[in-house]
């Protein structure tokens, strides 16, 4: 005999002996004794009703191959959106700079570089539009 096979037959040989010893147990007992009906019941049905059987795995197999799509595009998408993002931190350090930079410029003839010459403070807006399907762009 080999070795392989000695093993599974000490596999089985425990399993049967550890389930006739749990079996000593009145409750354990009436438990399987339950389950066993419940089981053999759901056989004698799946027996007697073939055609309903396995229409009901096919429908469950198809509710799960929908499920696996949906999750594949959501992550595909989600993927798509976090690309998208990464390209998000250079165009606002670009816009932040052209801001920077449109201050000092309009700044350079007042005295305090903070005012223009009429004494008023300086105020600037800096309009981002957020279209996705085009860089931002300051107007």
């Amino acid at each position: 005999m080999s070795n392989s096979r000695r093993f599974w037959m000490g596999v089985l040989l425990g399993a049967v002996t550890g389930g006739a010893l749990s079996l000593l147990n009145k409750s354990t007992r009436q438990s399987v004794k339950e389950d066993f009906k419940v089981a053999s019941g759901s056989v004698a049905y799946i027996v007697k009703h073939p055609d309903e059987f396995f229409s009901q795995v096919k429908e469950t197999a198809e509710q799960v191959r929908s499920t696996v799509q949906q999750v594949s595009e959501d992550v595909s998408y989600i993927a798509e959106k976090v690309e998208e993002m990464k390209d998000v931190p250079p165009q606002v350090a670009h816009i932040v700079e052209d801001t920077k930079k449109a201050f000092i410029h309009s700044g350079e003839g007042s005295a305090s570089g903070n005012e223009h010459t009429d004494g008023q403070a300086f105020r600037t807006a800096a309009v981002v539009d957020t279209d996705i399907n085009r860089s931002p762009e300051i107007h």
